[in-house]
C-alpha cells in the first residue's frame, strides 16, 4: 500500500503542502498562547516579548514576493524543501534560546524559511492537479486549513500546564523533519520550459522591503500608537514603496510578480473575496479568544477548547460544500456563507456580556466555521482555474501574500479599535470591563465578512465552469 501511494505524485504533493499549511497556521496560534509566559521567563514586558510574533511575521512578508521567481528558477521541489529544512532548523534552535533577542533572532530566520513553504507549496499543488480535480481534493486539504488555529491555543496551553515553552518550539521539529525527509525521497521537480530570468532586485527590494515595512506598522501600530514616529515612518514609507513597485512592475519587461495577473476577471474576483473574508475571520480569532481569558478569565487551555468547534464546523460542512458545489457554484456558495457568518458575528455582538456561557460561544463559533468552509472551498477550486500553468507560482505567491496581508489587517484594525474605546471602564466600584470595545471590534469583524459576501456573488461561475463538473 505505501509504495501503490509513494508512486501517485498527486498524494505525495498533498501531503507535503498539508504539512506545510499545518506548520504555517499552527505557528502564530501556538506562539501566542505563550506570549506571556515567555515574558515571565526572560523578565521582559508584554510589548517587548511582542516581537517574537511581529518580527516572525515581517521577515515571512519580505520573502514571500521572491517565492514565485525562485520556485520558477530553482524548481518548486528545491525551494520548498529549502525552506521546510530552514523551518525544521529554527525551530529546534528557538527552543534552546536564552535571551529574548536569541529567540527573536530564530524566528526572523525561520519567516524566511515559512515565507516560502506555503506559496511554493500552493504552486506545486495547481501544478499537480487540474482544475477539475481541485474541488475533490480541496475536501481533504481543507483540514490542513483549519487544523492549526483549532488545536494551536489547546495544543500550546497543554504545553504550557504540564512541560515548558521550549515544547512549543520543539513539538513542530519531528513533524517537519519527517516532511522534509519524505518530501526529498519521493517529490518530483517541476520546473516549466519558459527561464526564470534574472531576478528583479528592485522589484524585490521595493516589494519585500515595502512589504515588511507595512506589515511592522501595522501590526505594532495599536500598540506603539497609529501617531508614533515609528509606526508613521514604517507605514508611510511602506505604502510609498509598495507604490513605486507598482510602478516599476507594470513597466520592467521581465517584473519578479507579474500584477496583471489580476486582470483575469475569476482570480481577481475571488482574491477581493478571500481578502475580506480573512480581515473578518482573523479578527474574530483575536478577539473570540482574548474576550475569554480577559473578560470571563478562561485559562489558555480552556480558551482554545471553547474556540475548537469553529474547526468542527469547517470540517462538517466542507463534505457538504463539496457535493453542492458542481450545482451552485463559486459564487452562490461564496455569497450566502459569508452572509451566514456576518450574522453569526452580530449574534455573537448581541450575547457578547461578563457573563457569556462558553457553550453559547462555542455553538457560534461553530456556525461561523461552518460559514468559512462556505468560503474556503469554492474559492481555493475556482481562483487559479484559468491561469495558465506557467503562471502558477506568481498567482500562489499573490494568494499568499493577500491572505498574509488580510489577516494582519484584521488583527490590526479590531485590536485597534479594542484600545481607542479601552476594554476596561472605571466604576465606583472599580475596572470592568467595557462591553462596548469588544462588541464594536466583532461589528468590524462583521462589516468585513458582510463586504467578502456583496463580492462573493460578483465572482464569474462561467469562467469557473471546469472545477464545476459533476465526478470532479
Amino acid at each position: 500500500m505505501f509504495r501503490q501511494f509513494t508512486s501517485n505524485q498527486k498524494y505525495i504533493v498533498a501531503t507535503v503542502y498539508v504539512i506545510a499549511m499545518v506548520l504555517n497556521s499552527l505557528d502564530s496560534t501556538i506562539v501566542n498562547v505563550t506570549l506571556a509566559t515567555l515574558g515571565r521567563e526572560f523578565g521582559v514586558p508584554a510589548s517587548e516579548v511582542e516581537a517574537v510574533t511581529v518580527w516572525y511575521l515581517v521577515s515571512l512578508a519580505v520573502v514571500m514576493p521572491a517565492s514565485g521567481w525562485l520556485a520558477d528558477r530553482f524548481g518548486t521541489k528545491n525551494v520548498f524543501l529549502f525552506s521546510l529544512a530552514v523551518y525544521t532548523l529554527t525551530s529546534f534552535a528557538a527552543g534552546f534560546a536564552q535571551t529574548l533577542d536569541q529567540l527573536v533572532f530564530w524566528r526572523i530566520v525561520q519567516g524566511f524559511g515559512g515565507g516560502l513553504l506555503v506559496p511554493v507549496g500552493m504552486s506545486m499543488l495547481f501544478r499537480t492537479f487540474p482544475p477539475a480535480e481541485r474541488i475533490s481534493v480541496g475536501r481533504v486539504l481543507m483540514f490542513a486549513t483549519i487544523l492549526g488555529p483549532a488545536i494551536g491555543p489547546i495544543l500550546g496551553g497543554a504545553i504550557l500546564e504540564f512541560a515548558s515553552w521550549p515544547w512549543t518550539f520543539f513539538v513542530k521539529v519531528p513533524v517537519a523533519g519527517s516532511a522534509l525527509l519524505f518530501g526529498w525521497r519521493y517529490l518530483r521537480d517541476e520546473r516549466d520550459d519558459i527561464p526564470a530570468g534574472k531576478l528583479d532586485w528592485i522589484g524585490f527590494v521595493l516589494g519585500g522591503g515595502g512589504l515588511g515595512a507595512a506589515m511592522f506598522a501595522m501590526l505594532q501600530g495599536p500598540d506603539m500608537g497609529w501617531a508614533n514616529p515609528v509606526t508613521l515612518i514604517c507605514g508611510l514609507g511602506g505604502l510609498s514603496a509598495l507604490v513605486i513597485f507598482v510602478w516599476h512592475e507594470l513597466r520592467t519587461s521581465a517584473p519578479m510578480v507579474d500584477l496583471r495577473l489580476l486582470t483575469n476577471r475569476l482570480f481577481s474576483s475571488t482574491i477581493r473575496v478571500s481578502f475580506f473574508a480573512t480581515i473578518g475571520f482573523m479578527g474574530v480569532l483575536f478577539v473570540v479568544p482574548l474576550f475569554l481569558q480577559e473578560v470571563l478569565q478562561a485559562s489558555p487551555l480552556h480558551a482554545g477548547l471553547a474556540t475548537m468547534p469553529e474547526a468542527v464546523g469547517v470540517v462538517a460542512s466542507t463534505q457538504i460544500v463539496a457535493r453542492i458545489y458542481p450545482k451552485f457554484g463559486p459564487s452562490k456558495l461564496m455569497g450566502s456563507s459569508m452572509l451566514a457568518v456576518t450574522i453569526a458575528i452580530l449574534a455573537m455582538v448581541f450575547f457578547t456580556s461578563a457573563n457569556l456561557p462558553l457553550w453559547m460561544i462555542g455553538m457560534i463559533m461553530f456556525t461561523i466555521g461552518a460559514g468559512m468552509a462556505g468560503l474556503f472551498l469554492p474559492n481555493q477550486a475556482a481562483s487559479m482555474a484559468t491561469i495558465q500553468r506557467e503562471k502558477l507560482s506568481g498567482a500562489s505567491m499573490v494568494s499568499s501574500v493577500q491572505r498574509q496581508v488580510g489577516g494582519a489587517v484584521g488583527v490590526a484594525v479590531t485590536s485597534t479599535v479594542l484600545s481607542i474605546i479601552g476594554v476596561t471602564t472605571v466604576t465606583a466600584g472599580g475596572p470592568e470591563a467595557n462591553m462596548l470595545a469588544w462588541k464594536a471590534a466583532l461589528v468590524v469583524a462583521a462589516v468585513a465578512t458582510f463586504i467578502a459576501s456583496c463580492m462573493g456573488w460578483l465572482v464569474p461561475d462561467e469562467d469557473a465552469a471546469e472545477t464545476m463538473q459533476r465526478g470532479a
